[in-house]
Protein backbone atom coordinates (compact mmCIF):
# COMPACT_ATOMS: atom_id res chain seq x y z
CA UNK A 1 0.00 0.00 0.00
CA UNK A 2 1.28 3.38 -0.80
CA UNK A 3 2.11 6.51 1.45
CA UNK A 4 -0.46 8.21 -0.44
CA UNK A 5 -3.37 5.85 0.18
CA UNK A 6 -2.36 4.97 3.83
CA UNK A 7 -2.97 8.70 4.89
CA UNK A 8 -6.33 8.74 2.92
CA UNK A 9 -7.42 5.92 4.37
CA UNK A 10 -6.52 6.84 7.91
CA UNK A 11 -7.80 9.91 7.50
CA UNK A 12 -10.96 9.49 6.45
CA UNK A 13 -11.28 6.45 9.05
CA UNK A 14 -10.45 9.03 11.67
CA UNK A 15 -13.29 10.95 10.69
CA UNK A 16 -15.66 8.49 10.46
CA UNK A 17 -14.92 6.68 13.57
CA UNK A 18 -14.80 10.35 15.37
CA UNK A 19 -18.34 11.09 13.06
CA UNK A 20 -20.01 7.57 14.43
CA UNK A 21 -18.96 7.29 17.63
CA UNK A 22 -19.84 11.23 18.46
CA UNK A 23 -23.52 10.52 17.17
CA UNK A 24 -23.78 6.90 18.67
CA UNK A 25 -23.22 8.65 21.80
CA UNK A 26 -25.24 11.91 21.43
CA UNK A 27 -28.25 9.12 20.72
CA UNK A 28 -27.59 6.86 23.76
CA UNK A 29 -27.72 9.40 26.02
CA UNK A 30 -30.37 10.70 24.18
CA UNK A 31 -29.83 14.46 23.89
CA UNK A 32 -32.95 16.41 23.37
CA UNK A 33 -32.16 17.82 19.43
CA UNK A 34 -31.59 14.05 18.83
CA UNK A 35 -35.06 13.02 20.29
CA UNK A 36 -36.86 15.64 18.64
CA UNK A 37 -34.83 14.84 15.20
CA UNK A 38 -35.92 11.47 15.37
CA UNK A 39 -39.84 12.34 16.33
CA UNK A 40 -39.61 14.58 13.32
CA UNK A 41 -38.22 11.60 10.96
CA UNK A 42 -41.04 9.19 12.66
CA UNK A 43 -38.98 7.05 14.51
CA UNK A 44 -39.69 6.02 18.18
CA UNK A 45 -37.11 6.81 21.42
CA UNK A 46 -35.78 3.19 20.99
CA UNK A 47 -34.36 3.63 17.85
CA UNK A 48 -31.88 6.36 19.50
CA UNK A 49 -30.65 3.00 21.98
CA UNK A 50 -30.58 0.71 18.91
CA UNK A 51 -28.08 3.23 16.18
CA UNK A 52 -26.05 4.39 19.12
CA UNK A 53 -25.10 0.62 20.40
CA UNK A 54 -24.56 -0.41 17.12
CA UNK A 55 -22.35 2.64 16.04
CA UNK A 56 -19.99 2.83 18.35
CA UNK A 57 -19.79 -1.34 18.20
CA UNK A 58 -19.08 -0.42 14.33
CA UNK A 59 -16.29 1.87 15.08
CA UNK A 60 -14.79 -0.76 17.47
CA UNK A 61 -14.83 -3.37 14.86
CA UNK A 62 -13.25 -0.45 11.89
CA UNK A 63 -10.49 0.30 14.56
CA UNK A 64 -9.53 -3.18 15.88
CA UNK A 65 -6.97 -4.97 14.23
CA UNK A 66 -7.79 -8.42 12.44
CA UNK A 67 -11.57 -9.62 12.20
CA UNK A 68 -11.75 -8.41 8.13
CA UNK A 69 -15.10 -9.65 7.69
CA UNK A 70 -16.55 -8.41 10.92
CA UNK A 71 -14.97 -5.05 9.29
CA UNK A 72 -17.54 -5.53 5.91
CA UNK A 73 -20.41 -5.93 8.36
CA UNK A 74 -19.45 -2.65 10.08
CA UNK A 75 -19.01 -1.01 6.91
CA UNK A 76 -22.08 -1.82 5.49
CA UNK A 77 -23.68 -0.91 8.47
CA UNK A 78 -22.52 2.48 8.74
CA UNK A 79 -23.73 2.71 4.74
CA UNK A 80 -27.01 1.35 5.00
CA UNK A 81 -27.34 3.31 8.11
CA UNK A 82 -26.39 6.62 7.08
CA UNK A 83 -28.36 6.08 3.38
CA UNK A 84 -31.50 5.23 5.25
CA UNK A 85 -30.79 8.90 7.48
CA UNK A 86 -30.78 10.34 3.92
CA UNK A 87 -33.76 8.76 2.44
CA UNK A 88 -35.89 9.15 6.03
CA UNK A 89 -34.82 13.05 5.73
CA UNK A 90 -35.90 13.88 2.60
CA UNK A 91 -39.06 11.83 3.27
CA UNK A 92 -39.94 14.07 6.02
CA UNK A 93 -39.41 17.01 3.71
CA UNK A 94 -35.83 18.02 5.86
CA UNK A 95 -33.19 18.94 3.17
CA UNK A 96 -30.28 18.51 6.02
CA UNK A 97 -28.26 16.14 4.32
CA UNK A 98 -24.65 17.48 5.04
CA UNK A 99 -23.99 14.96 8.09
CA UNK A 100 -25.25 11.66 6.61
CA UNK A 101 -23.59 12.57 3.12
CA UNK A 102 -20.10 13.08 4.52
CA UNK A 103 -20.36 10.03 6.43
CA UNK A 104 -21.07 7.59 3.06
CA UNK A 105 -18.24 9.42 1.73
CA UNK A 106 -16.31 9.26 4.50
CA UNK A 107 -17.63 5.41 4.75
CA UNK A 108 -16.79 5.21 1.24
CA UNK A 109 -13.11 6.30 1.23
CA UNK A 110 -12.05 4.20 4.03
CA UNK A 111 -13.40 0.73 3.02
CA UNK A 112 -11.81 1.62 -0.72
CA UNK A 113 -8.40 2.66 0.84
CA UNK A 114 -7.83 -0.06 3.30
CA UNK A 115 -5.04 -2.09 3.83
CA UNK A 116 -5.17 -5.46 2.37
CA UNK A 117 -4.43 -6.84 6.48
CA UNK A 118 -7.88 -5.46 6.64
CA UNK A 119 -10.20 -6.99 3.56
CA UNK A 120 -11.62 -10.77 3.84
CA UNK A 121 -9.54 -13.11 1.96
CA UNK A 122 -11.71 -14.24 -1.35
CA UNK A 123 -11.59 -18.05 -1.96
CA UNK A 124 -11.48 -18.85 -5.56
CA UNK A 125 -12.47 -21.85 -7.00
CA UNK A 126 -10.86 -23.44 -9.61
Amino acid sequence: MSKRNKIIYWIATAWLSLGMLSTGIVQLIRMKKETELMHLLGYPDYFLTIIGVWKILGVIAVLIPRFPVLKEWAYAGFFFTMSGAVISHLACGDKDLFGPMLLIVLTATSWYFRPAERKPVVASIN
